[in-house]
């Protein structure tokens, strides 16, 4: 248990101190958050009605899809996995630490935007906040899921990139983050299906928030989970 602690606590400060997983971790979601706080409630003003989960989401893909792959590369390329297991640390926590640091930070991120957005933006708060948690943690799970296994795949940092932004781009266009699923068409509604962020936004429309979802939220959880 000894070990375990200090590897999660070396983790858990190299995601403030390493300024690449800073940018992930905090100022990139956050960032956006204010700027569409600020903007896009303006433009569209049924955006506060979602925008709690929505930022969610998007603090989770962050700090997940592009935060968490670049470290495991990095240190396969370093070295650093081959002293680790020399040191007899496990497989398994090598790549299950920066996935639990990595929910600690944007935990934090999270808990910052459900708090101040109904104060900042007058957005709407989760009806159901058990359902919230549990939407929060699939979602997490899923997304972790996908980041460690670009880490595990990708050749380099320059691939991990590439491989991140195949899922996050399509995500933030079609996820349901800022254009609504019934207004995709259907060529694009299909292939939403296939992203985490979809999945997210209609269980948290439905369990969490209390309006009308798409397609079955409870498939959608267990296609997270």
């Amino acid at each position: 248990m000894t070990a375990f602690a200090h590897h999660f606590n070396y983790e858990l400060r190299s995601g403030v101190r390493n300024r690449n997983l800073l940018l992930m971790n905090y100022l990139f979601p956050l960032g956006l958050y204010l700027m569409f706080g600020l903007f896009l409630t303006q433009v569209n003003p049924f955006f506060t009605a979602l925008m709690v989960p929505a930022m969610v989401t998007l603090a989770v893909m962050a700090a997940t899809l592009l935060g968490l792959p670049d470290p495991l590369v990095s240190a396969r390329e370093a070295g650093i996995l081959r002293s680790y297991k020399v040191n007899g640390v496990p497989n398994a926590s090598v790549l299950l630490m920066p996935a639990l640091t990595t929910l600690v930070h944007m935990s934090i991120v999270a808990a910052i935007i459900v708090f101040t957005a109904p104060w900042l933006f007058d957005a709407a708060p989760p009806s159901n906040w058990g359902a919230f948690v549990l939407v929060y943690l699939a979602l997490a799970l899923a997304c972790s899921g996908l980041a460690t296994l670009i880490g595990v795949v990708a050749s380099s940092t320059r691939m991990t990139v590439l491989y991140s932004q195949l899922i996050f781009i399509p995500s933030m266009l079609l996820g349901g983050l800022m254009v609504p699923y019934e207004m995709l068409p259907e060529a694009a509604q299909r292939i939403a299906r296939l992203l985490p962020a979809t999945h997210g936004m209609n269980a948290f429309r439905a369990l969490a928030m209390g309006m009308e979802s798409e397609f079955n939220p409870w498939f959608s959880l267990a296609v997270l989970i």
